[in-house]
């Protein structure tokens, strides 16, 4: 696997600063990943995003994680996740100009996964990956909902998120996501990046079979 390179791109705030990770072979895929909260020490390094960024690797497309706004040398500064919504439309279209043609996916942890869910609207989405999204802290209920394949990780034991919202959230909705439920793992998947990568990986190349529904793992 290839080193991160270092990159930037503008948004509405001023330049971005952002990491491409290539797969290692010709991409044919992109794939914007979305990082957890800013003012809790949330930016593109998280380990969670990291993974994401390599299991849409894995699947075979270029991934870019970037800070948001007001993160590292990113420029700007918080503004409540619709500032960040922007930002990751601006990530999105950037790389959409760097590689023309190719599908979008999108990939996001924590408040990023909300952030992610905000922006999949707004622009033409084939995959959707939510990870511990935290619903009970903001407002999704004006969401437009997802009709690309969309697969959303819960650890069971997350102390951060509360994994019975996050499942009665998605199980409600009337376009459910596929569920990954893995069992004994808390918000940050210490010790289990490896099997949250690999859930990814198996459900967009059909070894897992989710379905809609839930499937512990």
């Amino acid at each position: 696997m290839s080193a991160s390179r270092s990159m930037g791109f503008t948004g509405s705030a001023g330049v971005l600063e952002g990491l491409l990770d290539a797969p290692p072979s010709e991409p044919h895929a992109i794939a914007v990943v979305c990082h957890p909260h800013p003012l809790q020490q949330g930016a593109m390094t998280n380990k969670v995003t990291y993974i994401l960024a390599r299991a849409f690797n894995d699947l075979g497309a270029v991934s870019l994680r970037f800070n948001f706004r007001g993160v590292g040398t990113s420029a700007g500064s918080f503004n409540n996740g619709i500032g960040e919504t922007g930002d990751a439309l601006a990530a999105m279209d950037w790389l959409s100009n760097e590689y023309p043609g190719l599908p979008l996916w999108v990939g996001g942890f924590s408040f990023g996964a909300y952030i992610a869910l905000r922006a999949q609207s707004e622009r033409s989405i084939k995959r959707l990956v939510t990870v511990a999204p935290a619903v009970e802290h903001f407002d999704t209920a004006p969401i437009e909902l997802p009709v690309c394949p969309w697969l959303l990780v819960q650890g069971d034991a997350d102390e951060v998120v509360s994994p019975q919202a996050v499942l009665e959230w998605a199980n409600k909705l009337p376009r459910p996501p596929s569920l990954a439920v893995l069992k004994g793992a808390g918000h940050f998947f210490h010790g289990r990046l490896n099997e949250l990568r690999q859930a990814v990986v198996g459900y967009f190349s059909g070894g897992i079979g989710l379905s809609r529904g839930s499937v512990r793992l």
